[in-house]
């Protein structure tokens, strides 16, 4: 079957063929099809954006922090939300930057200033508050 693919047959005649579903033969010729070839299995996968609320304390404590290119990006480009007194900073990035957005609070902030970085936190790891 995945000769006749290769030959030129279309997955319908091969359907037609050998009895079955047009997907079941798409799901043996999977690696074959042509959006599946392009892709090497060596290429690094893509990571998807995440957004993340920022207390603004913390977004202020950061902006005064010595950043990597891809951080100090990620906060210029944050949306300032209104709460209250204070605001929220939402930040859009890839999990590795929050991660690293996220040491860097935790080893600048002193024990009585943590509190601030809970919701962070929690979006950072995974978890929802």
């Amino acid at each position: 079957m995945r000769t006749a693919y290769l030959e030129g047959r279309s997955i319908a005649a091969l359907a037609r063929d050998h009895g079955v579903s047009r997907g079941a033969i798409r799901t043996a010729v999977a690696d074959l099809l042509p959006d599946r070839a392009a892709t090497e299995e060596d290429a690094p996968a893509l990571e998807l954006l995440v957004t993340l609320d920022m207390p603004g304390k913390v977004a202020d404590f950061l902006s005064a922090a010595d950043l990597e290119a891809a951080e100090r990006t990620a906060l210029d480009q944050g949306v300032v939300v209104r709460r209250g007194q204070g605001y929220t900073l939402r930040v859009t990035a890839v999990p590795a930057v929050h991660r690293r957005l996220l040491s860097l609070c935790l080893s600048m902030l002193d024990r009585r200033q943590r509190w601030r970085i809970r919701a962070y936190e929690a979006g950072c790891r995974g978890r929802r508050r």
